[in-house]
């Protein structure tokens, strides 16, 4: 028997539960928010606050809690589920052809965001994103002659079965870029700033912007790229580090997207020859996200990349992030050093900052004072006194760094070491008792030493200090859905044992990628870490110490101590099941 109609029969005998004040009775807001504490979704405080902004704005105190960021649509529909007694479906509810499509037609359905799930003998369940549907049931009862039982449903499983249902779902965002169009009806690169302004503010734009960040949010994606073309404008997203073209739109759109992402960043419309930096808060299914607004001028237009920050997203956990046991472990005697540098390594968009910021909660104790220095300040942690610079006016990573050592901290975290003065502050900082973390921009461990050296660092003040440094890159890992033994276990162990010549274990547990729907058919979902961890001893500083000293001297004496190459780390996750060899080769560059 399916799942629903396991579900049509729990429905029919009702279980009673005490009445309730329904949606718009006089003490919903008060029974509601009784509800979300009992079923700890939301605090005292956040469910007070929202019940003041629901009587000033005379909304609905359900919707004031996703506005104001303060619950996600998610925990939502479990808070309706449990105050109406309504059963709350799942991807694993879908029914594989449209139910009664000859009657709900799709723009019914999309205009109140309610779905048809399964028809039995007079009886139909009718998934719906807001439970206060009574009239929609109503109607669709008399229209169709059937009892109509509800569900629940979230909204992003709703546009998902919507849009596999039923093919094309998104023509009211064709709609809008049509009105986009007819409302800048050229160019409108020649239209005065006023008039861009206006545009800009009208709701088909809005919309539009709006459906790109949702889109990407929901799909995973870390950046939302918008390129300006002679003929169209491309928008893609990369998601796990890949580049996806999501859609193109119409070339006369570039100034009015270009406006509306600028004023949400609250930056000059007025200038586009210059590049520009903002920021972006927003809150897209209840879950509150940051984005990151980069602009350059091209030559049709300006090419803006979007950063998604989105914390729910963010495991501050290096078990999570995809450390090992032994790295793990000599991480943490480096992160418990009274003193020293520790230096996280590698390319944009590698996760130094987050691994950097896994250090600090794990070392935010009552009895330690910890700064970080940063442009911009990618996540809050509490307890933690985060500082952002701000070039503009003169308050750079130097400056800063100056500051805070007369605040008596113990712990310091430096964004980047990007010039000599932020390193010789970063040192003065460590000989004076401080531990200090940062980022430095190279392509492994071993090459900091040469990084510091070139930037103006004397090589004594190096080995006097600097305590460790960790290179890291991420690497897909492969999907859980459609992920399968691999065929040629004994062809991956060749190629491996080409590049690591006494390599000895088996690949008993490794895997390959097929590809799926869950994956969009890439066969990957999700990222973990390969990484490399430089411990520098007392014998290493003595090397470091010297003029004429060699990285492969370094790596030689490394490797005595335990030393692993990124390469090996990420070939022992292929060979744990992980990710595969070839992702290997793509990030580590070994051929």
């Amino acid at each position: 028997m399916s799942h629903q109609l396991v579900l049509l029969q729990r429905r029919a005998a009702p279980t009673l539960v005490p009445a309730r004040p329904a949606l718009g009775e006089s003490g919903f807001a008060e029974a509601f928010s009784d509800c979300l504490l009992t079923e700890g979704l939301i605090d005292a405080g956040a469910a007070n606050r929202a019940r003041r902004v629901a009587e000033t704005a005379a909304e609905r105190f359900d919707h004031v809690l996703i506005k104001l960021g303060l619950i996600s649509e998610t925990d939502l529909a479990a808070a309706y589920a449990a105050y109406c007694n309504l059963p709350l479906l799942t991807a694993d509810d879908m029914p594989d052809r449209p139910v009664v499509a000859e009657r709900l037609k799709l723009a019914f359905l999309k205009a109140n965001r309610v779905l048809p799930v399964v028809c039995t003998g007079d009886r139909l369940v009718l998934a719906a994103v807001d439970p206060f549907v009574e009239d929609i049931a109503q109607a669709v009862s008399y229209m169709l002659d059937l009892s109509v039982e509800l569900a629940l449903l979230t909204p992003a499983v709703m546009e998902d079965w919507l849009r596999r249902l039923y093919g094309d779902v998104d023509a009211n965002v064709e709609q809008d870029v049509e009105r986009v169009a007819a409302l800048v009806a050229g160019d409108a690169g020649d239209l005065d700033i006023d008039r861009l302004r206006d545009i800009a503010n009208e709701a088909p734009v809005i919309r539009l912007v709006n459906q790109i960040i949702v889109r990407a949010a929901e799909g995973r994606a870390s950046d939302i790229h918008i390129e300006p073309g002679r003929d169209a404008i491309a928008i893609r997203y990369r998601v796990d580090g890949f580049l996806r073209h999501e859609q193109a739109a119409p070339a006369p759109l570039r100034a009015a997207l270009t406006t509306r992402i600028k004023i949400m960043a609250k930056l000059d419309i007025a200038e586009r020859r210059l590049p520009q930096d903002g920021r972006i808060k927003t809150v897209v299914r209840g879950v509150e996200i940051d984005i990151r607004v980069a602009t350059v001028p091209t030559v049709f237009g300006e090419s803006i990349v979007m950063r998604i920050l989105d914390r729910s997203r963010v495991e501050l956990d290096f078990d999570k992030l995809g450390l090992d046991m032994a790295i793990k472990n000599r991480l943490a005697e480096l992160m418990e050093l009274p003193n020293g540098i520790l230096l996280v390594t590698g390319p944009t968009g590698s996760g130094k900052t987050t691994t950097l910021y896994t250090a600090l909660k794990q070392l935010n104790r009552p009895e330690l004072k910890i700064f970080t220095v940063e442009d911009p300040v990618e996540y809050q942690l509490q307890g933690v006194n985060q500082i952002q610079v701000q070039p503009q006016i003169g308050f750079d990573f130097p400056g800063a760094l100056r500051s805070i050592l007369r605040q008596d901290p113990d712990i310091i975290m430096i964004g980047e070491i990007r010039d000599l003065e932020t390193a010789r502050i970063a040192i003065q900082a460590s000989l004076t008792g401080h531990l200090v973390f940062s980022t430095l921009h190279t392509n492994g461990a071993l090459a900091a030493v040469t990084r510091l050296v070139d930037l103006g660092v004397e090589r004594f003040l190096l080995a006097s200090t600097v305590s460790g440094v960790m290179a890291q890159r991420l690497l897909r890992k492969l999907c859980p859905h459609c992920a399968r033994p691999h065929s040629n276990p004994q062809g991956l162990l060749d190629r491996i044992c080409l590049a690591i010549p006494d390599h000895r274990q088996d690949a008993a547990l490794a895997r390959e990628a097929v590809g799926c729907e869950a994956c969009s058919g890439t066969g990957y979902a999700g990222r973990t870490m390969a990484c490399e961890l430089f411990v520098i001893d007392e014998t290493m500083r003595e090397v470091i110490g010297r003029r004429n000293q060699d990285q492969r001297d370094m790596e030689a004496l490394a490797r005595q101590s335990g030393f692993r190459s990124l390469f090996e780390d990420g070939v022992a996750k292929v060979l744990a099941g992980e990710t595969t060899f070839e992702e290997v080769l793509r990030v580590t560059r070994v051929s």
